[in-house]
């Protein structure tokens, strides 16, 4: 994509409806997003992976350390992987202080994103509720309600009276299959409209001179020397040698740095840099009802019934679940998915057995043991990564790209990433986030 031709104002152009009609007829010459400019031989920074990871890490690159030789690459367009697949919820009650202090950074950027990257990202705040159905589960509720609050997050349990006034279509009796004994409510969580998000981050780091390449498809990542191996579980730069650049389907780029922001493809890329990761990939599905009149107000999650639902402003009920019970590439649906679905939905809400399903999607993510993502240095010089999202990454884009920019910039750890290294797992230093999924994983 391109810009048309002309002075740059101090900010990216404001987009309005009514600015596309002239006379009755659309405009022929409506400026592009972000330009579409011819791939150079060297960059001071590559980043691999055109998602919300990947586009956030550029634009904090640009926007708050001023490193603007930046090229983001994808093989196919940008947000077209996870981050174009998701159900679009962000909150910040997580589990283990390190979880907790991490995405409520992440929280507070999505909530000035608007005014930042001047583009409606639709950020609706309608509060995020985690049933419990056992006592098991309302004691997680309770330890996680505590974490949060040492953490000053607004998170806490309520009893099945108050989850029935926040969600009046949810089964609250006694007499349920599961019955709901509480819930974790935490207000400031809530969606946002993910395609916005992506749109916002690249059209806020072209304006600042970073360039996106799509259908880019990076092949090799060239490396050379090293004292030791790359495959070694530590991050100690230059053990595994020093990066020089990436091969691509367009030809070979310089680059002393290079950042992998995939996600489903991370162990295939850091692979090519002789960097073995603990990740395994699976599938996630989700799946999109008919509009009807809105009635579901909050989130609402099941952790028992592997379920997750919001309600859209247009109507529809987005659903998502648990990851698929095996490794793989492929993203189709399965009639397994679907069945399993409809009959967990609705024993949370009887009243929408005649809502038809409109479609079913699946995206790739990459699950480490901890159910924590690996950020940061690698044993190769010049190689970071910001991978292993699992099913959380596009809760955490915004602080993701904010911490990476800054690793870059200054090569040193930020802390808020330090405990998500990728030697914690040669340590033990591991950061247990699975109590916090959103459903059983």
């Amino acid at each position: 994509m391109s810009l048309l031709p002309g002075k740059k104002s101090s900010k990216p152009p404001r987009y309005s409806a009514a600015g596309l009609i002239v006379k009755g007829a659309r405009k022929q010459n409506w400026p592009r997003v972000w330009r579409d400019v011819p791939l150079k031989k060297s960059y001071d920074v590559v980043i691999i992976g055109g998602g919300v990871h990947g586009l956030a890490t550029a634009y904090y690159l640009a926007a708050n350390h001023g490193i603007t030789n930046v090229a983001v690459l994808d093989k196919a367009y940008l947000g077209s992987g996870g981050s174009g697949r998701n159900t679009a919820i962000v909150r910040s009650n997580y589990l283990t202080p390190e979880g907790v202090a991490f995405y409520d950074r992440s929280l507070s950027l999505y909530n000035t994103m608007a005014a930042d990257l001047n583009l409606n990202v639709m950020f609706s705040e309608r509060g995020h509720m985690t049933l419990a159905h056992t006592d098991s589960a309302l004691r997680t509720m309770n330890w996680r309600a505590e974490v949060n609050k040492l953490q000053d997050i607004d998170s806490s349990v309520i009893d099945p009276s108050e989850v029935k006034k926040l969600a009046p279509s949810l089964d609250t009796s006694s007499n349920a299959r599961y019955p709901i004994l509480g819930a974790l409510y935490h207000p400031p969580g809530g969606t946002i409209r993910h395609d916005a998000v992506v749109w916002g981050y690249a059209r806020g780091a072209d304006h600042l001179g970073v360039e996106m390449h799509q259908k880019t498809e990076v092949l090799d990542i060239l490396v050379e020397g090293g004292e030791g191996s790359a495959t070694d579980a530590h991050d100690g730069k230059g053990a595994g040698g020093k990066v020089t650049g990436v091969r691509t389907n367009k030809g070979d780029i310089s680059a002393p740095i290079v950042v992998n922001c995939t996600a489903g493809w991370a162990t295939l890329i850091s692979d090519m840099a002789g960097v073995k990761l603990p990740i395994s990939t699976r599938p996630l599905q989700a799946a999109v009802t008919e509009p009807v009149k809105v009635f579901l107000p909050t989130v609402v999650v099941s952790g028992s019934l592997h379920v997750y639902v919001s309600q859209t402003d247009r109507g529809e009920l987005v659903f998502g679940a648990s990851v698929d019970p095996f490794n793989t590439y492929s993203v189709r649906g399965s009639l397994e998915f679907t069945e399993e679905l409809a009959g967990h939905v609705l024993e949370l809400m009887p009243g929408i057995s005649k809502m038809r399903l409109l479609r079913q999607w699946a995206g790739l993510c990459d699950m480490t043991p901890d159910y924590s993502p690996v950020m940061g240095f690698t044993p190769v010089d010049g190689f970071l990564c910001d991978v292993g999202w699992g099913t959380y990454g596009f809760k955490a884009g915004p602080v993701s790209g904010e911490q990476m920019a800054e690793c870059v910039a200054t090569q040193m750890t930020p802390k808020l990433i330090e405990p998500f290294r990728l030697s914690r797992f040669s340590t033990g230093a591991l950061v247990g986030e699975k109590g916090a999924a959103a459903v059983g994983h």
